[in-house]
Parts: structure tokens; sequence; C-alpha cells
């Protein structure tokens, strides 16, 4: 039986309001401190922030069948929107988040003014375009809706994803920090702009939608299978990754947790589980 702790509404405006708060622990070991001087409590458990899935799923088969071992205590919470997870972070309310892939990470540092850094690589969710009304890409057409991910990163991401497969044409250079105003050619198509979490919900009212990897699980649709373009897994710079505050990053707890994420038993976990829908992005550390 799964012990998340959902996030309530109280408890997210008090994560608001502590942004900017840094978190100190007391350790009986001295040796055990983060980089920033304070004290990590190897004792408390390691909490981590995280989107139910498959980043919580991942944290509770470690807690549940890895963890002990090492001597980590882990707990997980399960926040639903792409901001809560990082300011929580930032004020100490949690001790290290997993949901997140670098170009968010970078854009949320530089608007928010906050030190997240990432730790460890583990996994890719790839975006993808999906829709209740059309079986085939070839059937999208001039006048139809698809509704994207509005957040700088997300929203680029999906935008270079239709240019890919010919839906749009985008001008030259812009990256993944595409907007609909670098759309040169829209094809006749008009775009929906909604947060990342709700762009599911929008499939019965729109043509097509393109969809966080994460939230398409959640929404039972299948990446692999359900799809009508997928991004390519190879050469794909938004592995999701284990994240701390600046300075926590040598917290015991925390390297233990990264080195179990990396793990076989881990690896194994999300192939069997999702079957190429998510796959590992082990191999290297997280961009820095």
């Amino acid at each position: 039986m799964r012990k998340n702790i959902k996030i309530t509404a109280a408890v997210a405006s008090a994560a608001a309001l502590a942004l900017g708060l840094s978190a100190c622990g007391t350790d009986s070991d001295p040796a055990a401190k983060s980089e920033s001087g304070a004290k990590a409590d190897t004792s408390k458990a390691l909490v981590v922030a995280a989107s139910p899935t498959p980043h919580a799923d991942i944290l509770n088969f470690v807690k549940k069948n890895l963890a002990e071992k090492e001597g980590l205590k882990l707990e997980v919470k399960e926040f639903t929107d792409y901001v809560l997870p990082n300011t929580a972070t930032q004020s100490g309310q949690v001790d290290a988040n997993f949901f997140q892939h670098k170009p968010y990470l970078d854009d949320f540092n530089e608007k928010n003014n906050t030190t997240i850094v990432p730790v460890v690589n583990v996994h890719l969710e790839p975006l993808g375009l999906y829709s209740k009304k059309i079986k085939d890409l070839k059937d999208i057409k001039a006048g139809q809706t698809i509704a994207v991910p509005n957040d700088t990163t997300n929203g680029g991401r999906a935008l270079q994803l239709l240019a890919e497969n010919g839906l749009i044409t985008l001008k030259d250079g812009v990256g993944t920090t595409a907007k609909l105003s670098d759309i040169t050619d829209k094809k006749g198509l008009e775009f929906k702009e909604l947060e990342a979490a709700t762009v599911p919900r929008a499939l019965n009212d729109v043509d097509a939608a393109v969809i966080n990897g994460n939230y398409a699980l959640e929404a039972k649709l299948s990446p692999a299978q359900d799809s009508l373009a997928l991004e390519k897994a190879e050469g794909n710079p938004y592995a999701n990754f284990l994240a701390v505050k600046a300075g926590n990053e040598k917290d015991p707890r925390v390297e233990k947790l990264a080195g179990l994420l990396n793990s076989d038993e881990v690896k194994k976990f999300i192939e069997d589980t999702y079957k190429g829908s998510i796959v590992p992005a082990f191999g290297a550390p997280a961009a820095s």
C-alpha cells in the first residue's frame, strides 16, 4: 500500500511563502555535512518531492525494495504541478525532488532566482502527440486545433515535435525555446496553450494534443502505442533527474538515493514496467 503524502492547497501556500528560506538540521556526525556547511541528519528520512507517475512509482520501488538494505529512510511526497517541487526544495520543506529535465530547471532557476541543481539522470519521458479523434498523423488538417503545454521549455519542445513531423514550420535556429510567435507556417492549424498537467483533460475538446510522458501515463495513454508522433530517445536532452538545492549534493542520503536510482534493479523496473514508454537514462551524471 502506497503511503505517499498528497500536497494540499494549504501546504502549497506554505511552500510558496517559505521560498527563499533555507532549512538546516543537526547530526551527531560532524563529517556528514552539505557543501553549504549545514549538517545533514542522516538518521532522518530523506523527503523527496515527485510527480506521481513515473517518478513517485520509481521512488516507491526503491523505498520498498532497495533503500532499507542501504540504511536509507525515504519519504515520497507527490506534487501534481511543475512549480511547487522546486519551491519546496529551495525552502527546505523537502530535501530533494524528482520530476524535471535540465531545460526546464534552467528556465525555472532564472525566472525564480532559485538554486536547484541536478544530481543524477534517471529516465527519459518522450513527449508525444495524441488524439481521440484522429488515427493517423496524415489526417491532421487545416482548421483543426492542437493543445500544447504553456511553459517555456515544454512548449518549445512540443513545437519542435510538430515541426519535425511536418505539421508546422518554425523560424531557423529557435530550438527548444520556440514560441507560437516563432511559427512561420501554421498550415492552417490553431493552437491552444494549457498548463502541462491539464493537457490530457483537453483531449476531448481539441483535435490533438502534445502531452508530457508522465501525464500521458497518468491519463492511461501509452506513449509507445497510442501516440501519433513521439520524440526520439537518442540524443534527447530531456532526461529527468534527481535534484537538490545547491550545496546539498553531498548529503550522504542524497548520494545513497542517487546510487540506487542508477542501479540495475531500477533499470530493470523501468524497462519491465513501462515497456519503452519510459526509458532509463543512466550512464553519466546529469548536466551541470
